[in-house]
């Protein structure tokens, strides 16, 4: 391994985060597991709300503003890659250790 987390890396001046979203959860939270990011999501997944709520949230949690945060594929979907633009892996890496939940795999 070359050192880079397979779902958060670099993309030039950005970092790209792969996230799992669960949206109509009972309550907003992030979790960290050796093998994904998941997003619950209070809001429902009509109208763009679930993605606005994801990028939101993220954006709390690295303590950034939510223009810097971007939905670039998966709109549609539960897998979302998420961009941030103007910022560095291991400041990301660093905040999700330190804030988002963290579960066990296994």
């Amino acid at each position: 391994m070359t050192g880079r987390h397979p779902l958060i890396r670099q993309h030039g001046p950005d970092v790209l985060v792969a996230v799992h979203v669960q949206p109509r959860a009972s309550r907003n939270q992030v979790i960290w597991a050796a093998d994904r990011v998941t997003v619950r999501l209070t809001a429902p997944p009509v109208g763009g709300a679930a993605n606005a709520a994801c990028c939101a949230s993220l954006a709390e949690l690295f303590n950034l503003p939510k223009s810097r945060l971007s939905v670039i594929r998966g709109q549609i979907s539960h897998e979302k890659l998420i961009r941030i633009a103007g910022s560095h892996v291991q400041q990301i890496l660093a905040r999700l250790q330190a804030v988002a939940s963290p579960q066990k795999c296994g």
